[in-house]
């Protein structure tokens, strides 16, 4: 049975601020909690490797499972402390990739080369390209062998412009994901701001918000089983 790789972001604060900003806790544990329950074996990657901050933030939304699987020496070790860098990972070895989201992606996942190389391989591969949140970032530049947008034709979701404002993120971050989405021939779907959603078309697997992980990773189970 392949295994399955998650995105984390290296990003710490807002650019051109000292506001902290990093991973969404919950957004890679509830995911690898499903996964890992269903069988399936996890790697984590970020695009430099090595530590991985957490969104303050996310920390006032943790529940007993986000904090119990936290706080495991696994999660701990080889997510926030040791991530693989893009080049210590082999693609063959996954049946599908998983964008993480907190702010701090939207900073190092959409314009990572060797990211993308690796999602496109899985994707290739009969695999899954899947994300949440603010994760589909890493989604929007992928380009197919044919040099078009992996998403264009699609209907993909992930955080949203209102989620964005209700944030009170709208004027700090480098981009919006809609509108990027929309220019790049996808259908953005979306529902009520912070409620749960995640949607699939073909090998692509994509969850709106935070509240989102489990629902984006019982899809990919379904999907590979």
């Amino acid at each position: 049975m392949k295994k399955i790789l998650i995105v984390l972001t290296n990003v710490s604060h807002y650019a051109n601020t000292h506001d902290a900003t990093g991973l969404w806790l919950g957004e890679a544990t509830e995911f690898a909690e499903e996964i890992q329950k269903a069988g399936y074996a996890i790697d984590y990657v970020s695009p430099k490797g090595g530590f991985v901050p957490l969104d303050p933030r996310s920390m006032k939304y943790v529940d007993d499972s986000i904090m119990k699987f936290y706080e495991t020496t696994d999660f701990k070790k080889r997510a926030l402390a040791n991530s693989l860098s893009p080049q210590d990972v082999n693609p063959d070895d996954y049946s599908a990739i998983y964008y993480t989201g907190g702010h701090g992606v939207m900073w190092d996942f959409p314009n990572n080369p060797e990211l993308q190389k690796i999602a496109l391989s899985i994707y290739n591969h009969s695999g899954y390209i899947t994300s949440v949140c603010h994760g589909v970032a890493g989604l929007l530049k992928i380009k197919d062998d044919n040099d078009n947008y992996l998403i264009s034709g699609k209907k993909i979701t992930g955080f949203t412009t209102a989620e964005e404002i209700i944030a009170g993120k709208k004027s700090v971050v480098p981009f919006l994901n809609r509108p990027v989405a929309k220019s790049h021939g996808a259908t953005f779907v979306k529902k009520r701001a912070y409620s749960t959603f995640a949607i699939q078309d073909g090998h692509l697997i994509t969850g709106q918000n935070p509240f989102s992980a489990r629902a984006v990773a019982a899809k990919l189970i379904q999907a590979l089983n």
